[in-house]
């Protein structure tokens, strides 16, 4: 606030420091006032963030817990020593899976391999020949060009450059009678299986042709099929990963044990779901926990807390304790405890047991539209939605609230601007006509002292 520089100019009053006492007096019940309810509105703010924070924590868990209990989870048993192994096949854009469970007889009775080509000896680093070679493999096929005077290297190199890990890979191997090439199928099973012809260039590269059958090249490694049985019924396969056989469950193939059974048991796994529990259970707890200590009295220090008699808070509480009484017996089912204070517990051995004799227990009270996750979604939707959630709206107003008392503020300022003036004025004008009386009555004075002589 501006002040006058004029201080003593006949009083010998300080005029800055006396208007500035009488503004802040007089400031001071409105400021203070002001400044209260923003640090009330402040606190409540911050407090209403916490709870909203926890709340959205206890909604993503029962989200996860909802998907869970809605799309249960398989594990597989294999016994050990079995020549092949199984996993669950999940759709990852549902989380869903075909799988059921139940038990299955497997026979695995050849494995799939990829062929193996060889040429002939050839003198090591002498010249092949050129042209063309053309290999092909299931509909695919890449055409290779050979320089002339090129040597086995050289058309390795030319043939694994034009596959680029795809279809075929080549190698020279030196043996003690020369050097030959080794060309290998990437993929396995008959799909994969390689042919070789030649064209142009001198001829040279006919020592390097197969036509499936015959040819300059000789096979070494036929390509075959895998071969499993499944409860008597048998599928060939290409690859030793089937995926389509068991529906939702695929058989890694890996050894050949042909007469030899081994039993695969599909069965519900509950651990994810049990994880998923426990999370929800402790997201529940906190939010209980902050809701309670948000808006409780310290009756010993005489002290409430920033939301103690808060009439959301005490709704809030109570509603989200009526989503678990309604519910009560069948969380109990579960293993899940209402504690004396609001909170819950999850018996583990108590949930095993419950989804081992009721596999479908969970879904029906916390999956998609179950018993519980129903009514709590709903619940902390209306109270998180962004547009129209009890939270969102109180936030909103208590927001708005702190920005008008910021705006009280400034409009005191200013009216403590103008006070000061005035003040400053009033003072000025009487230090003048002070000034004006002393310069009077020291005229009269020297008048009379002049009489006298």
């Amino acid at each position: 606030m501006a002040t006058s520089s004029l201080s003593t100019i006949g009083s010998g009053l300080d005029i800055p420091t006396i208007v500035s006492k009488l503004v802040a007096n007089e400031r001071k019940p409105a400021a203070d006032r002001i400044n209260n309810q923003g640090t009330t509105a402040t606190a409540k703010l911050s407090a209403l963030g916490s709870i909203k924070s926890s709340l959205g924590s206890l909604q993503s868990a029962l989200e996860t817990l909802t998907k869970s209990a809605s799309t249960p989870a398989y594990k597989t048993t294999v016994p050990e020593g079995s020549g092949f192994g199984a996993t669950v096949v999940t759709d990852p854009s549902t989380g869903k899976t075909l799988a059921a469970a139940g038990t299955y007889n497997v026979e695995v009775l050849s494995l799939a391999q990829p062929q193996k080509l060889s040429s002939g000896a050839f003198a090591a680093d002498g010249a092949v020949g050129d042209g063309t070679l053309k290999i092909a493999w299931d509909d695919k096929s890449l055409d290779v060009a050979i320089k002339p005077g090129s040597t086995l290297s050289d058309i390795a190199a030319a043939i694994n450059k034009a596959a680029g890990g795809k279809g075929v890979n080549a190698t020279v191997i030196t043996a003690n009678d020369g050097q030959h090439l080794v060309l290998n199928a990437v993929d396995a099973g008959t799909k994969g299986a390689l042919t070789v012809s030649a064209s142009g260039g001198n001829g040279g590269l006919s020592a390097l042709t197969w036509d499936g059958t015959a040819g300059g090249l000789s096979q070494t490694v036929a390509a075959t099929n895998a071969r499993v049985r499944v409860d008597g019924f048998e599928r060939e396969s290409s690859s030793n990963s089937v995926s389509d056989l068991i529906p939702g469950i695929t058989l890694n193939l890996t050894k050949a044990e042909e007469g030899t059974t081994k039993t695969l048991t599909v069965s519900q796994d509950n651990a994810p779901l049990k994880i998923n529990v426990q999370a929800f259970v402790s997201a529940y707890n906190a939010s209980i926990n902050l809701l309670k200590n948000s808006s409780a009295y310290d009756a010993t220090n005489k002290k409430a807390s920033t939301l103690t008699g808060d009439s959301m808070v005490r709704g809030l509480q109570q509603q989200l304790r009526g989503q678990l009484s309604a519910n009560v017996v069948d969380l109990k089912a579960m293993g899940l405890t209402i504690n004396t204070d609001g909170t819950m517990s999850l018996n583990a051995s108590t949930f095993d047991k419950s989804m081992a004799e009721n596999p479908t227990m969970a879904a029906s009270l916390l999956g998609k539209d179950g018993k519980l996750s129903g009514g709590l979604s709903s619940l902390l939707k209306s109270n998180l939605d962004s547009g129209t959630g009890t939270l969102t709206l109180r936030t909103d107003a208590l927001n708005k609230q702190i920005k008008k008392l910021e705006k009280d503020l400034d409009d005191l300022d200013a009216r403590m601007e103008k006070v000061s003036d005035r003040y400053t004025r009033q003072f000025n004008a009487m230090d003048s006509l002070v000034a004006q009386m002393q310069g009077t009555s020291n005229y009269l004075a020297q008048q009379l002292a002049a009489l006298q002589k």
